[in-house]
């Protein structure tokens, strides 16, 4: 009887075992289950909303020595324009992989900063840092053997370059910040008649630095600054009188206040054909909820209001003039170590790009190409940051048409679409805020006019397998196929600056060449897998709409 007990308990044992066993296989299961959402991406391709510069990535070069310090962290290093190292090969081929970028050369300096002149007999001195003086440091000087070599550099490297030039020679600055006086542009002319005279191509001349609205550290006028531009315009048309292509002039490089630039478009017009805002939406780089903001779909979406204003501006004036953002770090002073420097930046970075577009912002600035904590490089080794390769995608990928697009199913997904820069078809980016939901994602358009069959015709090269490997890579012939480019930070850390595409490490090699970015591919009718905290590019070259033709 005792036997038969003990075998009855351990038949009752191996019982609960086996249940438990299978209540936790269920648990895992709907765990899995639940981290996956659906979603889905309406498209209208019945015409653009938005139109773009087909070079529309752009990236600045600032003056700042590497004593500029913030928040006891001085990150800018030997990044400066005065002493940047032009011989840097992974410089020179990060700028020759968009051929071209345009690169605005300026910043707070620029407005203390000197042109040496030709037959100059006295001391051309660089920044010295003195906290007495307006913006910390003392006056700089632009020496022309040092014009000549980034001129050099920018043309070999096919670089746009805009130039900011110094806009209070001159003035006065009052007691309570602001200037008087118009600006003197002896100097601004003694520049750029040296750059014409040596052949040197410049894309535009930009006027000062954030000195609108109330300005930064001291402040002009809106009235008297569209002066000044106009005298800029009449400079630029005199000295250029006769070449083919004249530059373009660009102002006022400031935070945007609402008054002073209606004011400035509506005196400037007819000699101003860019207006150029910054934008640092994010707060202090010493900010501790500088990642909270990032990933927030609420604040990324009040982004919007400054281009939205802007424009508003631009159709009321009706004027040619159009917008740029002409230097954006998000963060300022210098932004903030392994935030503004990381993967998880991006997910600011890429938004405002598609956020900006939506609204005829025709190029974005990113401060900084070198130098801060924004780099799209580093600024010690010169490898690229992960936004770096964001942006490349972005130049490559995303054409001059925008599209409408509306995403439904959860609020962490952000959705932007173009016409293709690479064929007729579209291209759509998807950023995914969600660091737990894998989010499928289903396509929709309105007024397509046709989606076209396409094939393969060879067998991809065996590789090394990854997450992303179950992802056929070469659909069957006859399938409409999409291209996909999966953007994730190593080890899922949103702090890294390495990021992987398709899986695999993004890395220079010894010789500084960029990578090569290349898709994998997918059958068009399946849903696009967007993974926890990634962002993706795709590519379907195969729909056709009337907004792409």
């Amino acid at each position: 009887m005792s036997v038969l007990l003990i075998l009855h308990m351990l038949l009752l044992l191996l019982t609960v075992v086996c249940f438990s066993s299978k209540m936790v296989v269920s648990l895992s299961s709907s765990v899995e289950t639940s981290s996956v959402v659906e979603g889905s991406v309406n498209i209208n391709g019945t015409t653009s909303i938005g139109f773009i510069d087909e070079d529309f990535i752009c990236a600045t070069l600032d003056w700042w020595p590497q004593e500029k310090c913030d928040y006891g962290s001085c990150s800018w290093g030997n990044a400066s324009l005065l002493n940047l190292d032009l011989n840097n090969q992974i410089l020179f081929n990060a700028i020759k992989a968009f051929s071209p970028l345009k690169v605005r050369l300026g910043g707070t300096l620029q407005d203390k900063v000197m042109y040496q002149r030709t037959g100059d007999q006295g001391p051309c001195d660089n920044f010295t840092k003195n906290t007495s003086l307006i913006f910390g440091f003392t006056n700089g000087c632009l020496t022309m053997s040092r014009w000549d070599q980034l001129n050099i550099f920018f043309k070999n490297s096919g670089a746009k370059v805009v130039f900011g030039l110094n806009a209070l020679t001159g003035r006065q600055i009052g007691y309570d910040g602001t200037t008087f006086g118009s600006w003197d542009l002896s100097n601004a002319e003694a520049l750029i008649r040296y750059t014409v005279n040596n052949g040197y191509v410049i894309y535009g001349w930009e006027l000062g630095n954030e000195l609108s609205g109330r300005g930064i550290g001291t402040s002009v006028a809106a009235k008297q600054y569209a002066s000044d531009t106009i005298s800029l315009q009449n400079l630029v048309q005199k000295i250029y009188n006769g070449s083919q292509e004249k530059p373009i002039v660009l102002g006022p490089g400031g935070f945007f206040d609402a008054n002073w630039f209606n004011v400035y478009v509506t005196e400037a017009s007819g000699s101003l054909q860019v207006i150029t805002q910054h934008i640092y939406n994010l707060g202090p780089g010493v900010d501790a909820h500088l990642v909270e903001k990032i990933l927030n779909p609420s604040y990324l979406d009040g982004g919007s209001q400054p281009f939205r204003d802007l424009q508003n501006i631009l159709k009321k004036s009706r004027t040619s003039t159009v917008a740029w953002v002409g230097e954006a770090g998000g963060a300022y002073n210098s932004g903030r170590n392994l935030v503004t420097n990381a993967f998880v930046f991006g997910f600011w970075y890429l938004d405002q790009l598609g956020m900006a577009s939506t609204y005829n912002t025709t190029t974005y600035c990113r401060q900084t190409l070198i130098g801060g904590n924004y780099g799209l490089l580093n600024t010690t080794t010169f490898v690229p940051n992960p936004d770096y390769y964001g942006a490349l995608l972005w130049h490559r990928l995303m054409g001059r048409h925008v599209l409408s697009t509306n995403f439904s199913g959860t609020n962490k997904i952000r959705s932007y679409a173009h016409c293709s820069k690479t064929s007729t078809g579209i291209t759509l980016l998807l950023i995914n805020l969600d660091g737990i939901k894998t989010t499928n994602v289903g396509i929709s358009f309105i007024n397509t006019i046709k989606i076209i069959t396409q094939t393969t015709k060879k067998e991809p090269k065996e590789q090394k397998r990854t997450k992303f490997s179950k992802m056929r890579r070469n659909p069957k012939v006859n399938e409409v196929i999409r291209e996909e480019y999966h953007l994730t930070a190593k080890n899922g850390d949103l702090h890294s600056q390495i990021v992987l595409l398709n899986g695999k490490e993004l890395i220079v090699n010894s010789s500084g060449i960029i990578p090569s970015l290349n898709p994998i591919k997918q059958n068009f009718s399946s849903p696009i897998n967007v993974a926890p905290y990634s962002i993706v590019f795709v590519h379907i070259p195969s729909v056709r709409f009337p907004a792409c033709i």
